[in-house]
Protein backbone atom coordinates (compact mmCIF):
# COMPACT_ATOMS: atom_id res chain seq x y z
CA UNK A 1 0.00 0.00 0.00
CA UNK A 2 1.79 3.33 -0.89
CA UNK A 3 1.78 6.53 1.34
CA UNK A 4 -0.15 9.42 -0.04
CA UNK A 5 1.52 12.64 0.27
CA UNK A 6 -0.18 15.29 2.23
CA UNK A 7 0.34 18.74 1.75
CA UNK A 8 -0.80 21.21 4.28
CA UNK A 9 -2.00 24.89 2.90
CA UNK A 10 0.36 27.64 3.93
CA UNK A 11 -1.67 30.55 5.66
CA UNK A 12 -1.83 33.83 4.65
CA UNK A 13 1.17 36.22 5.43
CA UNK A 14 0.71 39.34 7.59
CA UNK A 15 0.48 42.37 5.60
CA UNK A 16 2.21 44.23 8.23
CA UNK A 17 5.37 42.61 9.09
CA UNK A 18 4.98 40.60 5.57
CA UNK A 19 5.20 37.44 7.48
CA UNK A 20 8.75 38.17 9.69
CA UNK A 21 6.95 38.77 12.53
CA UNK A 22 8.72 41.96 13.49
CA UNK A 23 8.69 45.67 11.95
CA UNK A 24 11.17 48.32 12.21
CA UNK A 25 10.52 51.73 14.11
CA UNK A 26 12.21 55.01 14.38
CA UNK A 27 14.13 55.82 17.35
CA UNK A 28 13.78 59.39 18.13
CA UNK A 29 15.57 61.41 21.05
CA UNK A 30 15.99 64.67 22.42
CA UNK A 31 13.67 67.84 22.73
CA UNK A 32 13.91 68.60 18.73
CA UNK A 33 12.48 64.88 18.40
CA UNK A 34 15.02 64.02 15.50
CA UNK A 35 15.89 60.38 14.62
CA UNK A 36 18.71 58.40 15.91
CA UNK A 37 17.98 55.26 13.83
CA UNK A 38 15.72 52.10 14.19
CA UNK A 39 14.53 49.67 16.32
CA UNK A 40 13.09 46.07 15.78
CA UNK A 41 9.97 44.87 17.63
CA UNK A 42 7.18 42.45 17.59
CA UNK A 43 4.46 42.57 14.89
CA UNK A 44 1.23 43.86 17.12
CA UNK A 45 -0.85 42.69 14.33
CA UNK A 46 0.22 39.13 14.06
CA UNK A 47 1.59 38.81 17.21
CA UNK A 48 4.69 37.62 16.15
CA UNK A 49 3.45 34.61 14.50
CA UNK A 50 3.81 35.94 10.85
CA UNK A 51 0.14 34.52 9.78
CA UNK A 52 -2.43 36.71 8.81
CA UNK A 53 -4.76 37.02 11.84
CA UNK A 54 -8.46 35.82 11.80
CA UNK A 55 -11.27 37.77 10.91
Amino acid sequence: MARRKVTVPESPKCPVCKGTGEVSRTVRVGRKRHAVGAQTGLCLNCLGSGDAPAD
